[in-house]
């Protein structure tokens, strides 16, 4: 594990997979659309690894023998079919909630890079109850690229105020592991997200942990042993 960096200002997260658990949600709108589509919905553990990878993956998992014109083609109804079941079953990942709660006490600012289309983004998030606690949140659509291209993660810093050199980037998919480095921030990778079936301490981060205790520990020793 790489040291941290001294004087922390604040943290980026993920969304999905890192703060969020979304994938019943996600998964509850493909079936629903493989119903339309007169299609067997696939099962559940395979939508749930490729959440982090988006709509086009998951849409992927629910329509193998279609082209990518074809997968194209369903993403506007698969958005649609989600955004109208957007929180009912979506829930911050345990130990999360009170990681937020110390990183306020402590002083330190912490915000949101997804790859999420915003309009979605910003309607989970205020559903989820953290627009005003928030000190940036960056979406897919809020810039021409997305993550891994470190541009969204600078975008955060610099609306949160952060220096990226003092700045903590979270997620649970290697492309947030990119994202951040090549911004110049701290990389965490968790191990509790969805993970694309890869190995989180493989990915190259400066540390792995995982639950979110255990990254409280990493970034707040004194406040966690208090």
């Amino acid at each position: 594990m790489t040291p941290l960096p001294e004087n922390i200002q604040g943290v980026l997260f993920d969304l999905d997979g890192t703060l969020l658990d979304s994938a019943a949600d996600l998964y509850g709108a493909l079936v629903e659309q493989c119903a339309e589509e007169g299609e067997a919905a696939p099962a559940y553990d395979a939508v749930r690894q490729v959440v982090s990878r988006g709509s086009t993956a998951i849409l992927q998992q629910g329509f193998p023998r279609r082209d990518d014109a074809e997968r194209k083609a369903l993403l506007p109804r698969y958005l649609a079919l989600y955004q109208r079941m957007l929180a009912q079953q979506t829930r911050a990942f345990d130990g999360v909630d009170a990681l937020l709660q110390q990183l306020e006490q402590e002083g330190l600012r912490w915000g949101i890079v997804t790859n999420k289309p915003g309009f979605l983004t910003d309607e989970l998030v205020q559903r989820i109850g953290w627009t005003s606690r928030a000190a940036a949140v960056v979406s897919g659509d809020t810039l021409p690229v997305k993550k891994p291209d470190p541009a969204p993660v600078l975008l955060a810093c610099e609306r949160a105020g952060l220096q990226p050199e003092r700045c903590v980037f979270v997620g649970d998919d290697r492309r947030d592991v990119l994202a951040g480095e090549a911004a110049g921030l701290y990389t965490v990778a968790v191990s509790w997200g969805y993970l694309d079936g890869g190995d989180p301490h493989s990915w190259g981060a400066d540390a792995v942990v995982d639950q979110p205790a255990q990254l409280a520990a990493l970034l707040m020793p004194s406040s966690v042993a208090a």
